[in-house]
């Protein structure tokens, strides 16, 4: 069974491509149907997407803070 994601994770992330490769739905198999699970990994890419604008400092607007 595949690892699941956290934020903390976003530490290794470099490039934009680590985030399609780090994200992993446990459950993948347990999903009612495909669109569920897309919308899951999205979310998960979203968390961590924001987990790595919060450690670098990054505001909504773009600006560093």
């Amino acid at each position: 069974m595949a690892r699941r994601t956290y934020e903390s994770d976003g530490l290794n992330v470099e490039t934009a491509d680590d985030v399609d490769e780090l994200v992993a739905d446990k459950r993948q198999g347990w999903r009612a149907n495909a669109a569920k699970a897309r919308r899951r990994q999205r979310r998960y890419k979203k968390r961590l997407t924001n987990e790595i604008r919060y450690q670098s400092g990054i505001t909504n607007d773009g600006e560093q803070s």
